[in-house]
């Protein structure tokens, strides 16, 4: 079991939570979580560059010059890959990068990300996340209290709440829904804020879906 301190809004350590690794995948699996990663990231690209070649263009094939006398070196075609406007020699062409993956690795892979988080001590769980008002200065506060000095993801129960709207103005923050979790997100942030309910729900919930 993975002991993960639970705090209050000062930072002070008032309870813990209790993960078992076998419901995140028994150990951190490298190559899992980088064929994720990379998917995730090939699956948000548009594949629309598109250039012309050589055979695409509508130049006149006469030739440019004669070929000798002119002191110049020898000229093909206006549209040849070497002149300025000419077309392009392996012409990009519009493609999708969609790469695929079943869906019990997709959500091990998240669990499993959840789980390097946890065995790095990069999770900093509260037992409540509540504002009054919306206030980028609470919030900040609210980070030195844990020391978060860099990225974080923050995983709210509802994302439009004042907690959101305190946090949305501050750099390196990084909102998302917490049934929104997945191991892009996780891994492209250093720290990650929860909830101790809302995160033990996330776990049961996945391992029942698995």
């Amino acid at each position: 079991m993975i002991e993960i301190p639970v705090h209050n809004d000062k930072g002070d350590a008032v309870d813990k939570l209790e993960l078992d690794e076998q419901l995140l995948g028994g150990e951190v699996r490298p190559a899992l979580l980088k064929q994720a990663y990379v998917r995730f990231h090939a699956n948000r690209r548009q594949g629309s560059a598109s250039n012309r070649s050589r055979g695409e263009l509508s130049y006149s094939t006469v030739k440019l010059y004669r070929q000798k006398g002119t002191g110049n070196a020898r000229r093909g075609a206006r549209g040849s890959n070497i002149t300025m406007g000419g077309g392009v020699t392996f012409a990009k062409k519009p493609r999708t990068y969609r790469q695929r993956m079943p869906k019990k690795m997709r959500r091990l892979a998240n669990r499993n990300a959840l789980l390097a988080k946890a065995v790095d001590g990069e999770i900093k769980l509260l037992d409540k996340i509540q504002f009054g008002k919306p206030s980028t200065k609470q919030f900040s506060q609210l980070l030195a209290s844990l020391q978060i000095d860099r990225s974080v993801l923050v995983a709210l129960s509802s994302t439009q709440g004042h907690e959101a709207r305190s946090a949305k103005n501050l750099d390196n923050v990084t909102l998302t829904h917490i049934d929104r979790l997945n191991a892009f997100d996780l891994l492209n942030h250093h720290y990650v804020i929860a909830e101790k309910d809302a995160l033990a729900a996330w776990v049961e919930k996945r391992e029942e879906n698995k």
